[in-house]
């Protein structure tokens, strides 16, 4: 049996839709469903049983699982980036973690987790995901210190020698509509230019970045999870991995290919940025994918623009959401 956790969220489903097409269905899913519609990503999904998150966690602890467990997906996590419950975010993201991870190795389960890019910071420290550098990481939110912490816990305790920890950068694509505004910019913008024939982009605070022309590193999901699968495949590789293209881009760069994937000419708008994020907020980053490569996983992510222009075309004009939705 495979569990995923977070496995009706954003990329928790498409791991899911990629398991399925390896004709892979025992598989647990968890999660916490809540109001929103992110149970729309499951009904495209072939899956054993799915457990609420508590329930899960009680199942865990209790000891209640008796089917023979091969891999844990832990993809489930509050990633809100503005969430300021710190007791809530450590909570869920860290105390739960710890616990998922010393029950699925004792198992001898592969363990497979996701970090994040928000360890990073505002990029000072670089963006190497040498584990030994984990010490230096001052992460600019609580969300990501909530998954600095469990890095840092891992990497103590030696788990880091059996497990792989992957530091997501900024994934976009398809299974994200129920994230309201933790969704990407790509929805947010073609949302934008339907609506106002116009795409508004922050202004930037800093003489060295032009506006516009703040930089990150835009990986679609169809990929990220095609990296993750490497790890599943590769069960002797451990360690943390950045998940990313290795390529910095501007967000004219991404707003641009959503204004040409839509067959229309850019009309950018630039507006002040939010007092309550300007200290937060990130001008670069920039997976270094290098561990990544040496590890084997050979994968050549999809180019911004193609990426955007199969995202729009084949499923936010076709009001087809899901991966497995799209014609």
């Amino acid at each position: 049996m495979i569990i995923v956790t977070g496995g009706a969220g954003f990329i928790g489903s498409a791991l899911i839709a990629a398991l399925n097409k390896r004709q892979i269905t025992d598989i647990l899913v968890v999660d916490e469903l809540g109001t929103d519609q992110k149970w729309k990503n499951l009904r495209n999904l072939s899956f054993a049983d799915y457990v609420e998150k508590d329930d899960f966690l009680e199942m865990v602890i209790e000891d209640k699982l008796n089917s023979s467990l091969e891999a844990v997906f832990h993809l489930g996590a509050c990633s809100d980036t503005t969430e300021t419950n710190a007791s809530y975010l450590i909570k869920n993201n860290y105390e739960f973690s710890k616990l998922l991870a010393q029950w699925a190795t004792a198992d001898n389960a592969r363990f497979i987790y996701a970090s994040s890019a928000a360890t990073y910071g505002d990029g000072s420290a670089g963006f190497s995901d040498d584990q030994e550098k984990i010490e230096t990481l001052r992460p600019m939110n609580i969300y990501g210190y909530s998954k600095q912490l469990f890095d840092l816990w891992a990497h103590r305790a030696g788990l880091l020698k059996s497990i792989a920890g992957l530091k997501y950068f900024n994934v976009f694509g398809p299974n994200e509509y129920h994230k309201a505004d933790m969704r990407s910019f790509v929805v947010k913008a073609f949302e934008q230019l339907n609506a106002t024939g116009k795409v508004h982009l922050f202004k930037s605070y800093k003489p060295e970045y032009a506006d516009g022309e703040q930089m990150r590193d835009f990986i679609y999901v169809k990929d990220a999870v095609d990296m993750t699968l490497f790890f599943y495949d590769n069960a002797q590789i451990h360690g943390l991995f950045n998940i990313g293209t290795g390529k910095a881009r501007t967000w004219k760069d991404l707003v641009k290919a959503v204004f040409s994937a839509m067959d229309k000419k850019p009309n950018i708008e630039y507006i002040e940025m939010p007092e309550s994020i300007r200290d937060q907020y990130q001008y670069f980053t920039e997976a270094d994918i290098n561990n990544l490569r040496k590890a084997g996983c050979d994968k050549q992510t999809t180019t911004l623009e193609d990426a955007i222009k199969d995202y729009i075309q084949n499923y936010l004009q076709k009001d087809e959401y899901l991966i497995g939705d799209a014609k």
